[in-house]
């Protein structure tokens, strides 16, 4: 398949009887006066509002040949979405063909091997699910609606890092629909650096269908949240500091600022313990130095850990983020982020501060393509609102507070947490691995197909 057209190409509009017929016995196209186009179209982020001519929606792998087929003849831009859960919206295409992998959800769970297959429109709750039917779990997203497939390609910070790594650490293998239209299995021994390249590389190589994930013994965990009252943040993020400095590789501790239900500003440390759960208690003393406001930890399945913050993160919400990473955070960086919160224009927006330690820092950082691997922390400014009315209060708010938290920057960036306007950040999201991740663009997709994401132009 040749591929000519250009990047943003407009279509002929004036012919849309392509849209009635299926791709094959399952798929379907949609064309924008079907049923369903505005419930396929729309993502997570409610920010993000694009119309693309068609939606070619895939049961099957055959499905996603023939839709790149359709937008060569048609001279569709391409975008491509999975669970549909990124900030950035790049899922969509106005006036181009959406390939909507969501329909894909197939999982086989393997008990002996320990291994999972997991198609591309599975999300992390039924994934979570699936595997804890045989107390079996791999890394997954810390908000449970997220897709498998987004997070894996971007590398994958999730609750078991600290004892199992990063998601792309259990990706086993994958299967790839090409930007020609070739179908290959990319492993550890076939296709080498197509594997390589998507292990944090993002969907700038294939179309990945299929992901085959290892899995750990992960059955009963101690997990729930800590919440405090904001006129202890200080105390209660310098104590989060502490114990992430020491974590065992067991023990997932992450912290919030954000508000109730009521409104009330608080601050609260989710966490997920996966070893003894007599040691609890000692582990989080120091967090628990006032009594909390709420004390939810206790003994529960391991997708609770994961739906601890699903509420935080409502589908549909007006979003915009700014993220980056720090080492050991400074008392200056920590004075500066609850003085940011206290500004915060909406009730719905957070700032999280998440620890990579333990395996995931175990990793050489040309391992895989995600290149970030040393012990320190993700800062997410998380701004979240409801009236559109709203927008530009909101997105300046985040910006501020991410001109306070740049001076204590470590640099690079987590490409799953990049915004929409923020093209420059993907050179510091790969760090390192840039050039050889450039080197595969140009073997896999020399025409730049797969650009509606944090793009890797092969031009350079």
């Amino acid at each position: 398949m040749q591929v000519t057209r250009a990047a943003g190409t407009v279509p002929d509009m004036t012919d849309l009887s392509f849209a009635t017929e299926p791709l094959t016995r399952r798929g379907a196209l949609l064309s924008p006066d079907a049923p369903g186009y505005d419930t396929a179209r729309r993502v997570h982020n409610g920010l993000i509002d694009k119309r693309p001519a068609a939606i070619a929606r895939c049961q099957t792998r055959d499905d996603v040949v023939q839709a790149l087929e359709l937008s060569d003849r048609r001279a569709f831009e391409v975008s491509v979405r999975g669970g549909g859960h990124n900030v950035a919206g790049r899922a969509v295409t106005d006036g181009g063909l959406m390939i909507d992998l969501s329909p894909m959800r197939g999982i086989v769970i393997d008990p002996v091997r320990r291994r999972a297959r997991v198609q591309a429109g599975v999300l992390w709750r039924e994934l979570d699910q699936a595997t804890a039917q045989h107390g079996l779990a791999t890394t997954g997203g810390v908000v449970s609606t997220t897709g498998v497939a987004g997070l894996t390609l971007g590398g994958g910070i999730g609750h078991l890092m600290g004892s199992c790594g990063l998601t792309v650490d259990n990706l086993l293998s994958a299967e790839v629909v090409a930007a020609d239209g070739r179908c290959v299995l990319a492993n550890g021994h076939q296709h080498e650096d197509l594997f390589w390249a998507l292990r944090g590389g993002g969907g700038n190589f294939g179309i990945v269908t299929e992901f085959e994930f290892s899995l750990h013994p992960v059955a009963q965990v101690t997990t729930g949240l800590l919440v405090h009252p904001a006129d202890v943040a200080l105390e209660v993020l310098r104590s989060y500091r502490e114990l992430a400095a020491t974590a065992p590789d067991q023990l997932s501790v992450s912290c919030g600022l954000v508000h109730a239900p009521d409104g009330a500003s608080v601050i609260a440390v989710p966490i997920c313990w996966t070893g003894d759960a007599r040691r609890t208690d000692s582990l989080l003393s120091a967090l628990r130095l006032r009594p909390p406001l709420l004390d939810t930890v206790s003994s529960q399945p391991y997708p609770a850990a994961n739906q601890l913050l699903d509420e935080g993160f409502p589908r549909g919400a007006l979003s915009y983020w700014k993220s980056a990473f720090v080492g050991q955070p400074s008392d200056g960086l920590l004075e500066s982020m609850v003085a940011a919160y206290a500004e915060a224009p909406s009730p719905m927006s957070a700032i999280v501060f998440e620890n990579l330690h333990g395996a995931a820092t175990r990793v050489e950082p040309s391992a895989t393509a995600f290149p970030h691997r040393g012990p320190g922390h993700s800062v997410l400014i998380a701004a979240q609102w409801q009236n559109v009315d709203e927008t530009q209060e909101n997105v300046a708010w985040a910006r501020r507070t991410y001109a306070a938290l740049l001076p204590h920057a470590a640099g690079g960036r987590y490409v799953n947490y990049l915004g929409a306007d923020e093209p420059d950040a993907v050179r510091a999201a790969y760090g390192a691995n840039w050039d050889r991740l450039l080197t595969v663009k140009r073997a896999w997709d020399p025409d730049n197909v797969l650009h509606l994401n944090h793009n890797i132009d092969p031009r350079g």
